[in-house]
């Protein structure tokens, strides 16, 4: 089979934050649940696991229906081995990544946003893998000082810097 290149548009809605990663181990899915939990308490999450061996299941876990049935959709449509996918809808990546990172079976995170996204996937004979991410827009100019203005303020206004 000659090498495919595929891009894979992430669907969400644009509220919903999304990390996607790559771990190598069943138990994923349950661990990953519980570092979001264990992280935000009343998370409402989803987490979809592609299995790549064995039965090679989309394996799910989550606190909400419909976070849950998201991650579902976007593993079917990636289908990438040993990849995962979470959605968080009223959450952020930032309350949840050490804890992510820090589940053994996490190789690493290809991306934590609610920008729209877009996955570089290659399809081989032995299967299919995520190359690299497509994470919002290109830049559009250099902060100037109304910008920078703007960031601080809005960086203290949702809590995450003090005065």
């Amino acid at each position: 089979m000659e090498p495919k290149i595929e891009i894979v548009k992430i669907e969400k809605p644009e509220q919903v934050n999304v990390i996607l990663g790559q771990s190598h181990f069943i138990k994923t899915v349950e661990d990953l649940y519980e570092a979001l939990i264990g992280s935000v308490p009343g998370i409402k999450c989803g987490i979809a696991f592609c299995e790549a061996s064995g039965a090679c299941k989309v394996r799910a876990e989550g606190s909400d229906e419909a976070m849950k049935r998201l991650a579902v959709d976007n593993a079917l449509k990636l289908g990438c081995g040993h990849s995962f996918i979470i959605f968080l809808d009223g959450s952020f990546p930032i309350n949840v990544l050490n804890a992510i990172k820090s589940v053994p079976e996490v190789c690493g995170i290809f991306a934590a946003t609610a920008n729209p996204l877009e996955a570089v996937v290659m399809e081989t004979a032995a299967g299919r893998g995520i190359m690299g991410v497509i994470d919002g827009v290109c830049p559009k100019g250099v902060e100037d000082e109304a910008d920078i203005r703007w960031r601080k303020d809005f960086l203290r206004k949702i809590g995450y810097k003090i005065q």
